[in-house]
């Protein structure tokens, strides 16, 4: 596939991917300061897998958010063309699993219009180690990145240089360095100095600039307060949790930790309380207080284009479902649905929407070709279907289960079958005998000729 991109990988400065550190303001930062590619934290592929893509209007960014509304990835605008998005497989696991690694990568490079690299350790022989990036270059990824270590070695030990300019002396693809910070790079001149001890086409940085991004200001560094700041500037601008913002500041602060400030920024529990521990709190309450103003035009922006779009043949009613007004195991769409089959109607059908700015669900219910929903938008999928089978229920006048009804068909239905499943059991019969039934009779009934639901 052609690769549509302006991202080239000689002659620069990289953020490194770090786990828990390389989020959105860090990467902006590092930016700012002068970094010409920055890598996100490794993520796993399943993660992004269950994601949905949300554009959100108040922060102007992209949010690829869990099913649990956590956000998994975010990203916007300002690192267009200088972001790498890097999928793991975890701990330097594929190393010993070549084919494995020239599959994905294939893989990746046919299926994907962006440019494809690939970050590794060193083997245990140089020799073993430049085979091994020859075959990776055959796949036909953009670049490496080489960190000069064995999986097994940590921080503290040395980069080996000599492998690293090994592989730049026997590939055409360009390598990047990664790996300096303990023994090189100490301020922005040392980049160079690493580079050309390896042979390197770009160097990628990783504790040195976690430690204070501006080690890629060409100037020199900025004092670590000013950094911090500046860090937490776009925590609060781009919405980072709290816990990420505390956990980066805190790989800042490393022998001060224990000073009065560190202690502030240790007890902090919220992104709050991170801000007034740095003199911050009338910059995060402008910021929140700006924030709260965009989304309120928004949302009455999204309600008028509501209004205008709204069917008029739709029956509205502002409704929620809340479970503790049920009994166990009963629900509103369980209460409509057992009503459709009694009027022998076809049973309801529910369309569902997600709104982008809030990720809040609406839900439509068809019956008996009428349509019904809830002016109140909710948190789930689930609950929007609950609030459109109230709004349906109620309009008909049907009981919906709810505790303050007392006991309805539904209820004592339920109770009936209890009973019997409990009398079967005292008379000595198999307890599985009632489902080898139902499964027959779904085996006659999918014989059936049934109505079609309407559409």
């Amino acid at each position: 596939m052609t690769v549509n991109s302006p991202l080239r990988f000689r002659g620069k400065k990289i953020l490194a991917p770090m786990v828990r550190v390389g989020t959105l303001p860090m990467r902006l930062l590092a930016l700012d300061y002068g970094a010409d590619i920055v890598y996100c934290e490794e993520l796993i592929d399943i993660k992004m897998l269950q994601c949905k893509r949300v554009i959100n209007e108040v922060l102007e960014t992209v949010d690829f958010v869990a099913p649990n509304e956590r956000v998994v990835f975010r990203t916007c605008e300002r690192e267009r063309h200088h972001v790498v998005f890097q999928m793991g497989g975890m701990g330097a696991a594929l190393l010993s699993d070549p084919d494995k690694i020239e599959s994905i990568l294939t893989t990746l490079v046919k299926g994907i219009c962006k440019p494809i690299t690939c970050k590794i350790r060193i083997l245990p022989s140089i020799q073993d180690t430049v085979n091994l990036v020859k075959r990776i270059e055959k796949t036909g990824i953009a670049a490496i990145a080489v960190h000069g270590r064995k999986k097994e070695e940590r921080p503290q030990h040395p980069v080996h240089c000599d492998v690293i300019k090994a592989i730049s002396e026997a590939v055409s693809i360009p390598v990047i360095a990664n790996g300096g910070s303990h023994d090189f790079i100490k301020e922005y001149t040392d980049i160079e100095t690493f580079q050309k001890a390896t042979a390197a086409s770009s160097v990628m940085i990783a504790r040195a600039a976690m430690w204070n991004p501006s080690i890629f200001r060409k100037e020199g560094f900025f004092p670590l307060k000013e950094v911090m700041q500046d860090y937490i500037k776009y925590a609060v601008r781009y919405d980072n949790h709290y816990t990420n913002t505390k956990y980066c500041l805190c790989q800042m602060l490393r022998e001060q930790l224990e000073t009065t400030q560190g202690k502030k920024l240790h007890a902090a529990q919220s992104t709050q309380e991170i801000c007034e521990a740095f003199e911050m709190a009338d910059f995060y309450e402008e910021t929140t207080a700006t924030f709260e103003a965009k989304k309120m035009s928004l949302e009455t922006e999204t309600q008028d284009e509501d209004d205008q779009m709204e069917d008029p043949d739709v029956i509205k009613m502002a409704v929620r479902f809340d479970k503790r007004e049920y009994p166990p195991q009963i629900t509103p769409k369980m209460c409509l649905l057992e009503w459709c089959r009694k009027e022998k109607h076809p049973q309801p059908v529910y369309e569902t929407v997600q709104r982008p700015l809030d990720r809040l669900f609406c839900s439509v219910v068809t019956v008996a070709e009428q349509k019904y929903r809830s002016t109140l938008w909710d948190k789930s999928k689930k609950l929007a279907e609950q609030s459109a089978a109230i709004v349906c229920l109620r309009t008909l006048g049907v009981p919906e289960g709810k505790l303050c009804e007392g006991e309805n068909q539904l209820i004592n239905k339920r109770k009936r079958e209890d009973q019997e499943r409990l009398n079967n059991r005292d008379c000595g019969e198999d307890p599985a005998e009632p489902s080898q039934k139902k499964a027959n009779f779904i085996e006659e009934a999918s014989d059936m000729k049934l109505p079609k639901m309407p559409r």
